[in-house]
């Protein structure tokens, strides 16, 4: 395993090399040389448009993580019959954009039929629904056409929402030197999203990581301060091997100290949550192990949507490979699939830059007509053992789920909390 790290981390020749902290500290650095070819295809694609930058010496890194008031979400009352289908590529919301969101006491959020955080273990569940036959996206949709199911027992939903709405998401992108031969296709999903994607009222933040995560730019609705981000990692190359994902994984999700600042985790901000992640897999030194990152994510009640390279990475170097690193690379998606799923998600990998378009369309669209569901368990046990979660849908309104003719992505379980322990 190490042998292969190391192939992969010594595979090419660096012009520059730069750790996602060290981003941060060269954000005045002017560029230096003619970009190569991949790297001008890129800005061709992605960033032609480049108006209002940051001006010289404001800081990248914004307000602390979290401390903007949190988005409510407000319970759904569609007008349009239930069933309707509608598809990916027509999915848009106007409601509610560019309206920053302001503070709320809760009384006044009562007053208005906003639904409070429950204090009791409420269990939050997103939820997609598709026809298996066309792959539309039914909208439109009401609590009473779904069931929710924890370990076979029926739940009672008491929050629900459906309408489409603006979301906060954190881009984690892996910036270490596993990448550095193919770094433009951690590059281009980030840019192609932000400058095709990301829409007005959104909140995104972007974090890279290699042996740790940096901030390179906290939660904004600015434009111009993510394309600089993205900047950022275009002029630079990536300097450590490490590729620590559990942690920078636990990272967003949990938050923490990071430089001197303390960032809240997206698990405590509310309203529609997601990352997007973009990476190979492959994990090297976390200081937590994957049973631990996978109950992180699993609790966390964040859908990730995961791009991964990493098979795009082993056919570009399968040639300096060992035979045997196949199943390393197999394995490193096996985990971003397994993340994607339990977490209500969905995995792409993808081989070539043709595909991106559709894939980062696909996740906005899931992103904003997702429905987000809400129980408060029914048992009362404390053991620290895992709960799965069933979710069934009656499109029709007849009294029968129609799961057998859909494809519904939703979070499969969690981990209940143990006795004595937070």
């Amino acid at each position: 395993m190490m042998n292969l790290r190391r192939r992969i981390a010594t595979s090419s020749h660096r012009i520059r090399q730069s750790t996602p902290r060290d981003l941060l500290d060269r954000a005045r650095t002017p560029w230096r040389g003619m970009p190569s070819l991949v790297l001008s295809l890129i800005v061709l694609i992605g960033f032609v448009v480049v108006s209002a930058l940051p001006p010289e010496g404001q800081a990248l890194v914004s307000e602390q993580a979290g401390r903007r008031p949190p988005r409510r979400e407000r319970p759904q009352v569609p007008e349009q019959p239930a069933g309707g289908e509608q598809k990916p590529a027509s999915s848009t919301s106007q409601s509610g954009e560019g309206q920053k969101p302001t503070p709320r006491s809760e009384k006044e959020a009562q007053a208005e039929g906003e639904p409070i955080r429950l204090k009791a273990d409420l269990v939050t569940v997103p939820v997609v629904v598709f026809d298996k036959k066309t792959g539309r996206v039914y909208t439109g949709l009401r609590k009473e056409n779904f069931t929710v199911l924890e370990d076979g027992v029926k739940q009672e939903i008491v929050t629900f929402n459906g309408e489409e709405s603006p979301i906060t998401l954190v881009m984690l992108l892996e910036y270490s030197r596993q990448i550095e031969w193919f770094r433009e296709e951690v590059i281009n999903p980030a840019g192609l999203f932000v400058t095709r994607f990301v829409k007005p009222g959104d909140y995104i933040a972007i974090v890279a990581f290699d042996i740790r995560p940096a901030v390179l730019t906290d939660f904004t609705d600015s434009p111009a301060r993510l394309r600089e981000a993205i900047y950022l990692l275009i002029r630079n190359y990536p300097a450590f091997s490490e590729s620590n994902l559990f942690d920078a994984l636990n990272f967003v999700l949990r938050g923490g100290e990071l430089d001197g600042a303390e960032y809240t985790g997206l698990q405590e901000i509310e309203g529609r949550t997601a990352i997007l992640l973009v990476a190979i897999g492959i994990d090297t030194f976390s200081k937590i192990n994957y049973d631990e990152a996978r109950r992180i994510v699993e609790n966390a009640g964040v859908p990730i949507y995961a791009i991964g390279i990493g098979e795009l990475a082993y056919l570009l170097l399968e040639h300096r490979l060992p035979p045997e690193s196949r199943l390393t690379f197999l394995q490193a998606q096996n985990t971003l699939k397994t993340f994607a799923e339990v977490t209500g998600g969905r995995f792409y990998s993808v081989r070539f830059q043709g595909a991106l378009p559709s894939v980062l369309e696909s996740i906005s669209v899931m992103l904003r007509t997702q429905y987000t569901l809400g129980y408060t368990p029914t048992n009362p046990r404390r053991e620290g053992k895992r709960r799965r979660i069933q979710v069934l849908v009656d499109v029709d309104g007849d009294g029968k789920p129609d799961n057998d003719r859909l494809e519904v992505q939703y979070r499969r379980s969690y981990i209940e909390p143990r006795e004595g322990k937070k």
